[in-house]
């Protein structure tokens, strides 16, 4: 009666059924008003509709004039909140009415209805929502569309220039983004690395662990972002290490939060559960999430003992679980998954060398794999191969290399004309002697095109 925002929301979507005596007849009243001026009513004006009206009988038109002034006072709330609550009462009183409804037709007092339309009874109830979305009109929503395309969507950026070209300026919420390495290549340093430049770009941080314990995991953040070798960090004095930290701390202002569980013991449920306590607890929200790694996480939905379930429809499972979360918590996720045996040591990754499941390259947003080999070793680089994109074209900038301290846990940007792939010897181009260059020149794709 006194919020017109929260009014033009919710009324379409009430019935005068969801009402009970004196405030059914009220809602008439209002219903009324309503479709004839378009604006909500003053107390005065809307006494006058009842007291001209004959929808209430004597004991509720007493009952009416008694409570009128608390009806027209208006109180500050949150319109969300409103909202949320009214669809909330709305779903409740349908699913009363419903229940009500048909046991009336069991009991065989319902004049018209028989027990055949219990079903559909009970299932229009439970489909009652505020929503009015039911899809895209290609053709009325132009507008709508036109504004997606160029809307800037919220993305947590790399502290890496080729991944940020890639991803068109960083991972979007709402994705599962996946880094594929053999046994040692680097992908836990990877994501130790992107969350230490997360947490210094201001973002808050979540990684949980299940193959390393917390301070591992801590420590290798903290040779990434003290700058000492990971093997020199116990040298360090108690003070001078509370020292390095605290100029961390003042130059940023997110958090980073790591949580181990058990190797194979936590899914999607144990991460929503952590999810909602450290938010009520600490106050904490992630801006992005990285789980080390995707396979060895357990599935919610399904029990990998026993041999009924195979390791594509689990590993899959776990992916799409995963999606879920980053989904329902608008953030991204970051994870990591094994090479199969034959792409350990390859210079070709592809998604085939997915272990365990190819439905984990289907359910993920981006997908890269990280190589290594002698001589990017020797180069301190290693080489990044992109093999699923959903944000940008997977064919622009498909290989290119990042330089690595394995030392300090660190990537950082290389020239690009000085990796491997380009580099010129007396027995020609590196790449053009490793497995995937000698395979694409069987191939003949790029004739005399040097990579």
């Amino acid at each position: 009666m006194t919020n017109d925002a929260y009014a033009r929301k919710v009324a379409a979507f009430l019935t005068p059924d969801y009402f009970e005596g004196v405030y059914k007849g009220l809602f008439n009243e209002f219903t009324k008003f309503i479709a004839k001026y378009n604006k909500l009513p003053t107390m005065e004006a809307f006494k006058i509709e009842v007291d001209e009206g004959d929808r209430l009988n004597d004991e509720q038109y007493r009952h009416a004039i008694e409570i009128l002034p608390n009806i027209f006072t208006a109180e500050a709330e949150n319109l969300d909140w409103l909202i949320d609550r009214t669809e909330k009462w709305c779903q409740d009183r349908a699913v009363y009415n419903s229940i009500m409804e048909s046991i009336s037709i069991i009991d065989g007092k319902h004049q018209t209805l028989s027990k055949n339309a219990i079903p559909d009874i009970l299932s229009k109830a439970l489909g009652v929502t505020f929503d009015t979305n039911i899809g895209h009109d290609y053709l009325e929503n132009v507008d709508g569309r036109y504004d997606f395309y160029h809307e800037q969507k919220e993305r947590t950026p790399f502290d890496l220039d080729l991944f940020n070209k890639i991803t068109k300026g960083g991972i979007p919420n709402k994705t599962l983004n996946i880094a594929l390495a053999g046994t040692g290549v680097g992908k836990s340093l990877f994501m130790c690395h992107c969350a230490g430049a997360a947490l210094s770009m201001g973002k808050n941080v979540l990684y949980i662990t299940m193959e390393m314990a917390e301070e591992r995991i801590a420590e290798r953040i903290d040779a990434n972002l003290l700058n000492v070798p990971i093997d020199q960090l116990e040298n360090l004095s108690k003070d001078m290490f509370r020292q390095k930290v605290s100029q961390i701390s003042a130059k940023t202002n997110g958090r980073l939060i790591i949580k181990e569980y058990p190797t194979g013991q936590a899914n999607a449920s144990h991460f929503r559960a952590l999810l909602n306590e450290l938010k009520l607890k600490k106050n904490f929200v992630p801006d992005m999430i990285y789980i080390d790694y995707l396979n060895i996480c357990s599935s919610s939905r399904m029990k990998a003992m026993g041999g009924s379930i195979n390791s594509y429809t689990y590993i899959k499972s776990i992916a799409e679980e995963l999606r879920g979360l980053a989904v329902e918590f608008d953030v991204p996720v970051m994870s990591a998954t094994q090479t199969t045996r034959g792409g350990y040591g390859n210079d070709d990754v592809g998604l085939d060398d997915t272990a365990e499941s190819f439905g984990l390259p289907a359910t993920a947003d981006l997908m890269f794999a990280l190589i290594s080999n002698d001589e990017l070793s020797n180069n301190g680089q290693i080489l990044v191969k992109q093999l699923k994109n959903r944000y940008n074209d997977v064919g622009a900038d498909s290989r290119f290399v990042v330089g690595i301290d394995r030392s300090k846990m660190r990537l950082f940007d290389v020239d690009q004309n000085d990796s491997p792939l380009n580099k010129e010897e007396d027995h020609g181009p590196a790449f053009d002697n490793s497995n995937s260059g000698q395979r694409l020149k069987s191939e003949n794709r790029f004739g005399d095109f040097k990579l």
